[in-house]
């Protein structure tokens, strides 16, 4: 099989300075109820072959941390690595992809919508099969495993359709609860439905807020350095994502 090589752009192809990013977004690891078929449960023998795929294929596993530093200094990459995240923090995390990156030595980045916290995803009940979501404990354990805890608003309401004024609200409660409950730095943000709404005023509301990041989706594998590193994108993870496709081959 030809290797899954980071997509060109314009016609050019990558130069040697240059690092790509894979940035993986998933949402629930397991099987939906059978009442429902949802795209956003990835059966978890699927979740470690899409893994296995690009390790297989030289791409190499990056926690947050190491993703943070690689922005302001891509050299201290290596030339293609991935980084897991999961939107909206549900308990399956827990219960269904934790040994599986644990087993795999990978770690992996959560965003997790405050308001929600203990609760369920009453922010898509109507187009979602009921889910539970993380409580802090749960949070605390998935920390102190290896997975990093980040912000995705408090109330899950696309950015766009907030006053600014919300959107300074969101942004800032947010990361503060999250360091608070948790003690550790939140740095990073996903926006609800990957919803920039307004990128240059975002930008600026997540700088003041203290981040230095934030993901929406799609636009393939991330190039660094980037144009823009509060407008990243992440490849859309579903039980049947072309991963070769959306890299490029």
């Amino acid at each position: 099989m030809k290797g899954l090589s980071p997509r060109t752009t314009g016609g050019q192809s990558a130069t040697a300075a240059e690092r790509v990013v894979a940035v993986l977004g998933y949402h629930k690891i397991g099987q939906p109820p059978e009442e429902w078929w949802s795209w956003q449960y990835v059966p978890g023998d699927v979740f470690a072959a899409q893994i296995e795929l690009l390790r297989g294929d030289g791409w190499e596993p990056i926690g947050a941390e190491r993703f943070i530093a690689g922005l302001r200094a891509p050299q201290q990459l290596p030339p293609r690595s991935f980084l897991i995240t999961f939107d909206d923090a549900y308990r399956s995390l827990r219960d269904d992809a934790l040994d599986c990156l644990k087993g795999l030595g990978l770690p992996a980045v959560v965003f997790a919508p405050t308001r929600f916290v203990g609760g369920w995803n009453e922010f898509d009940h109507d187009v979602e099969p009921r889910e539970e979501i993380c409580d802090w404990s749960t949070l605390g354990e998935l920390a102190r495993q290896g997975v990093s805890i980040q912000s995705h608003g408090v109330s899950h309401r696309a950015l766009s359709t907030l006053s600014p004024p919300d959107q300074e609200r969101e942004t800032t409660a947010s990361k503060r609860t999250l360091e608070e409950r948790l003690g550790s730095p939140v740095r990073l943000f996903a926006y609800p439905y990957g919803d920039p709404g307004d990128e240059e005023q975002l930008s600026g509301v997540l700088r003041r807020a203290g981040y230095e990041a934030a993901f929406g989706y799609g636009g393939g594998a991330l190039r660094l350095p980037a144009d823009n590193p509060y407008l990243l994108p992440r490849l859309a993870m579903g039980p049947d994502t072309d991963i070769p496709e959306e890299l490029g081959l």
